[in-house]
C-alpha cells in the first residue's frame, strides 16, 4: 500500500483528502502545517507528498526546499495543492522541483489521476538500473561547470554538507558556498536536491556506458 503524506492546514480539506485516499486504497498520513510535514516526511518516508502552499509556520515552498536539501527525500514525487492559480506561482513551484501543481478546489478524479501518474513515473524510474559512478568529477564538467565547481557537486550529489565538502577538499566553507552558487546558476536550479538530480543523471549515464 502506497503511503501518501498530506500537508494541509485546513481541517476539512485535510479530512476530505485523507478519506479519499483511504477509499482508493492508499495509506494517508497528515500534517497540519509545513513544519510538521517536514518532520513526518523524514520519519515516514512517504511514496508521494501532497502539499498546500499557504500555511502557518512553514509554507509549501519552504517544505519543498527542506525536502530538496535532504538527499533521502529529494526524489519523492511532490504535488502542490493551492488556491493560488496565478502563473507566477505555478512557475515558482515547478522551478523548485515540484512534479505537479493542482489548484483547489480540485475534483477527486483529477487528484487521483495526478497521484497515479506521478507514482507510475516514480515506479518506472525506480526499475531503471541506477548506479552512479562517483569515482571522478570529470563528467560533471559537461554540465558547463569549471573543474573547481564540478568537484563540490560530486560530493553534494552524495549528500554531503558544505562543511563536509570543505573538509574533504581542504578549502574554506565560504569557498564551497561560492561554488554551490555557481553550480545553481550554471544548472538553472534553485536547490541542492535539483542539482543532485542533474549530477546523478550524468554520473549514472557514465556508469551505464562503461558496462
Amino acid at each position: 500500500m502506497k503511503k501518501i503524506l498530506v500537508i494541509e492546514d485546513e481541517p476539512e480539506m485535510r479530512r476530505n483528502i485523507t478519506a479519499l485516499l483511504r477509499y482508493k486504497d492508499y495509506e494517508p498520513i497528515a500534517a497540519e502545517n509545513g513544519r510538521l510535514g517536514v518532520e513526518l516526511a523524514r520519519r515516514e518516508k512517504p511514496d508521494l507528498i501532497l502539499c498546500d502552499v499557504m500555511m502557518p509556520e512553514l509554507d509549501g515552498y519552504g517544505v519543498l526546499r527542506a525536502l530538496q536539501e535532504d538527499g533521502n527525500l529529494a526524489l519523492i514525487p511532490f504535488i502542490f495543492l493551492t488556491a493560488k492559480g496565478e502563473k507566477d506561482d505555478l512557475r515558482s513551484g515547478m522551478n523548485l522541483g515540484a512534479d505537479d501543481y493542482l489548484t483547489k478546489p480540485v475534483a477527486n478524479n483529477d487528484l487521483v489521476q495526478a497521484i497515479e501518474a506521478r507514482l507510475s513515473r516514480s515506479a518506472r524510474q525506480a526499475k531503471r538500473e541506477f548506479k552512479p559512478d562517483f569515482s571522478s568529477a570529470e563528467p560533471l564538467v559537461k554540465l558547463g561547470l569549471t573543474p573547481r565547481a564540478a568537484e563540490p557537486l560530486l560530493w553534494l550529489a552524495q549528500g554531503k554538507t558544505n562543511s563536509d565538502i570543505a573538509t574533504i577538499l581542504g578549502i574554506t566553507e565560504s569557498t564551497i558556498k561560492k561554488h554551490v552558487q555557481e553550480i545553481f546558476e550554471k544548472l538553472g536550479v534553485e536547490t541542492r536536491g535539483a542539482a543532485t538530480v542533474r549530477a546523478l543523471e550524468v554520473l549514472n549515464a557514465r556508469e551505464s556506458s562503461a558496462r
